[in-house]
């Protein structure tokens, strides 16, 4: 559910907001230097509950993550680069749980939710007017009025479906709500671009627990892909294929490196200002996960995520593995991806098999010739619809969070990643990644070049919108 999802918009709607999209212009992805990842220029540093650790610390951290993981020089080739371009430390000290699909995931952030006694900040792309969009309403309405305060943000073009009747309610309670850019001209903020969306996803509680990830809130994650159960599912979803996503619940000092993405989006939209609450609580060690929050914003020079990815290809070994909803690719990201399988690495690609824009579908089918002549592995999942949006490369380097590998994520949308470092983690994102396969298909080159004529009219013309998709 994306800028695609608009499918809940009109189509008269949908055709003048591609226009408008036209209209702002044609903005680029930023030439990635190839040898950049070569050449750290400072060493790693991490940062632990009470502030940054020494070098010797650090280096004893990061050996230990070396040794428990397979040869690979990943850590030496990418993860200075990663520090230079993202900013945000590498935080060490946090417990990371892997959330798959979306009755897990409201689960936990239910039970957090409940469970939060100062402060709730959320951030989402889409919060819709169904069961599960009143629930969370009911839910943050009974914690504002127990004196908790709750400060919600919501993208313009992916909650327009949302009455506004919805969040009146909420409003009254008192709770602090900023729409992202609104599509109305008339409620414009200084430097008002339609075309710039927040499709970000995050909830964090008390300073103390965040959830980053995929899902928004919406009924139609109430039926769990891998037979994990459901909830809340009313006659509107019970007849409609499950959706599979995959999330995080983080706690830990890295829970403050989110927080500050959500304030610094708060203060970039001009909102209200915040009610005085503890925001940032002294944060605790939690675990042994090391963990690195990413925000990229469309006011930035270039996205902090694709940079940091583009890096994490190059500095590959021995495997790639992308899980993601929307596969439009730019030319370097194509390039990084076949160069990797001419250094011997496995590299795959786990894509939807049905979808919820054709137009995307169709787009992203347009590149397949290209890559399985390259030797990159494609798979589409079968039997729901695929809105994760993972990487797990060389078994050690994951991540997981709300961007898309196409032009709308790098170019024009706020999204927000975590990633973590170490096998532990790593095992977990391969087995779940396996468990995926189970239910795909391979695509092979002698299959795909017997597809229809039909098909592939459809995938030359859905090349032509590749960039404002």
């Amino acid at each position: 559910m994306y800028i695609k999802k608009i499918g809940y918009m009109s189509i008269a709607k949908l055709a003048a907001a591609l226009c408008l999209a036209l209209l702002v212009g044609c903005a680029s992805i930023p030439t990635m230097v190839p040898d950049m990842a070569m050449q750290p220029s400072h060493p790693v540093q991490l940062d632990g509950a009470h502030g940054p650790l020494t070098a010797q610390q650090s280096k004893a951290i990061l050996a230990k993550l070396k040794k428990n993981g397979d040869e690979t020089n990943i850590f030496d080739k990418h993860l200075a680069l990663e520090a230079e371009i993202v900013g945000s430390p590498l935080v060490v000290g946090n417990k990371v749980e892997l959330l798959i699909d979306g009755p897990t995931t409201y689960d936990a952030m239910f039970a957090a939710i409940q469970s939060a006694k100062n402060n709730i900040n959320m951030e989402t792309y889409i919060i819709e007017n169904d069961e599960i969009g009143q629930r969370f309403a009911a839910l943050l309405i009974s914690k504002q009025r127990s004196g908790v305060q709750v400060n919600l943000i919501y993208d313009s073009v992916g909650s327009s479906s949302t009455p506004k009747e919805f969040f009146k309610p909420m409003k009254e309670s008192g709770i602090n709500i900023l729409e992202y850019n609104p599509i109305n001209p008339l409620m414009a903020r200084k430097g008002w671009q339609f075309n710039q969306r927040d499709h970000r996803k995050l909830l964090i509680v008390d300073g103390q627990v965040a959830f980053v990830g995929g899902i928004n809130i919406s009924s139609v994650y109430s039926s769990g892909s891998l037979g994990s159960g459901s909830f809340g599912k009313s006659k509107s979803t019970k007849d409609k294929q499950p959706w599979r996503d995959t999330h995080l619940r983080l706690a830990g000092p890295v829970v403050n490196e989110f927080q500050k993405l959500f304030i610094a989006t708060w203060s970039q939209q001009k909102g209200e200002p915040l009610a005085s609450k503890d925001y940032f609580p002294m944060p605790k060690s939690k675990g042994n996960d090391v963990v690195r929050a990413i925000g990229s914003s469309p006011e930035e020079a270039y996205s902090q995520i694709y940079a940091t990815l583009i890096s994490a290809i190059n500095s590959a070994e021995t495997q790639v593995f992308l899980t993601n909803a929307y596969f439009v690719p730019d030319p370097q990201l194509l390039a990084a991806l076949k160069e990797a399988v001419q250094r011997g690495v496995d590299v795959r690609l786990l894509l939807p098999g049905k979808t919820d824009s054709m137009l995307v579908f169709y787009a992203s089918r347009s590149y397949y010739d290209e890559l399985l002549s390259a030797g990159v592995k494609i798979y589409e999942r079968q039997d729901a619809l695929l809105h994760a949006k993972t990487a797990l490369i060389d078994g050690v380097w994951s991540t997981i969070g709300s961007t898309n590998l196409d032009w709308r994520s790098f170019v024009n949308n706020q999204e927000i990643n975590a990633v973590m470092l170490g096998q532990d983690f790593g095992g977990q994102m391969q087995t779940m990644f396996e468990k995926d396969l189970e239910s795909s298909k391979l695509i092979t080159l002698e299959a795909w070049r017997k597809r229809s004529i039909a098909a592939r009219i459809k995938e030359r013309a859905a090349r032509l919108w590749a960039r404002w998709l």
